[in-house]
């Protein structure tokens, strides 16, 4: 499979601003949850970001690749169409499942990190891709708990999925951050054990202490610490795209800016 493009520094494009996200300097591209557009019917804002040549990726989050119930084929379908109307060059979900039991958590949940478990994403990763137009790539995702048995690290079945797979990995160093601080993990070991090589690009996002729980709310400024793992990234490797997500109690302009100038100052390793 061929390397991806270069991407740069993006933002997610949210209804609530997409006039910042237009007139927002230096943003090189967008992303775009699939299951709020429509590919008959595309925001005026996010045909305008394509007429300027902005690349714009579907994010979806409905997918449930990591469950045992079979794939809904037509939310595969969705994401394709979605891609193919903004002229995506991939397309991207998490590493999780959504629904059991014919319920829908309404959260990403987490998958057991044994072997079964592998076996049934991988297969159902396969299926996904056998469906969509252009590459997938998969995102870890943040926990507040681990299943027990667990057979691999994190990084370990990362980097089986993506061998038995071929997808490429969006990680998001905001969930590193907040696992860490909330189940013990490593991020330096998650960066070590997995391959680099197939990065597609990165997620950068804000959160908040509530007591000694840390909340990866997508709401809040970015923590220091959250641009430390991705300055711990960019010391392995140069990503091809970093964005920063942002889903609610939207900051000033001028605050979005400089938090994108952030992350691009530690992409160039320029921070102070």
């Amino acid at each position: 499979m061929a390397g991806i493009a270069e991407l740069g520094v993006g933002i997610g494009w949210r209804p609530e601003i997409d006039l910042t996200v237009e007139r927002l300097p230096g943003v090189d591209f967008v992303e775009v949850v699939a299951e709020n557009l429509h590919a008959g019917h595309l925001p005026e804002s996010v045909v305008l970001l394509r007429e300027r040549g902005i690349p714009v990726l579907p994010h979806a989050v409905s997918l449930s690749l990591g469950g045992a119930e079979p794939v809904d084929l037509g939310r595969v379908e969705h994401l394709g169409e979605v891609a193919e109307a903004v002229g995506a060059p991939m397309v991207s979900d998490h590493v999780c499942f959504v629904r059991a039991g014919g319920l829908d958590s309404g959260h990403l949940m987490p998958v057991p990190r044994t072997r079964d478990a592998l076996d049934v994403l991988v297969a159902n990763v396969k299926l996904a891709q056998r469906n969509l137009p252009v590459p997938l790539a998969l995102e870890n995702v943040a926990a507040l708990l681990e299943w027990p048995d667990g057979e691999l690290s994190e990084g370990e079945f990362l980097a089986e999925l993506v061998e038995r797979t071929d997808c490429w990995l969006l990680v998001d160093v905001a969930n590193l951050y907040a696992n860490a601080r909330n189940i013990g993990t490593d991020p330096e070991r998650f960066l070590d054990e997995i391959p680099l090589e197939r990065l597609a690009y990165v997620h950068v996002a804000g959160g908040v202490d509530h007591g000694d729980v840390y909340h990866d709310t997508h709401a809040h400024a970015v923590l220091p610490e959250v641009l430390g793992v991705l300055g711990e990234l960019c010391s392995r490797v140069t990503p091809p795209g970093v964005l920063l997500e942002r889903d609610d109690n939207y900051p000033s302009d001028a605050e979005i800016a400089s938090e994108l100038a952030a992350i691009r100052a530690v992409v160039t390793g320029r921070q102070g």
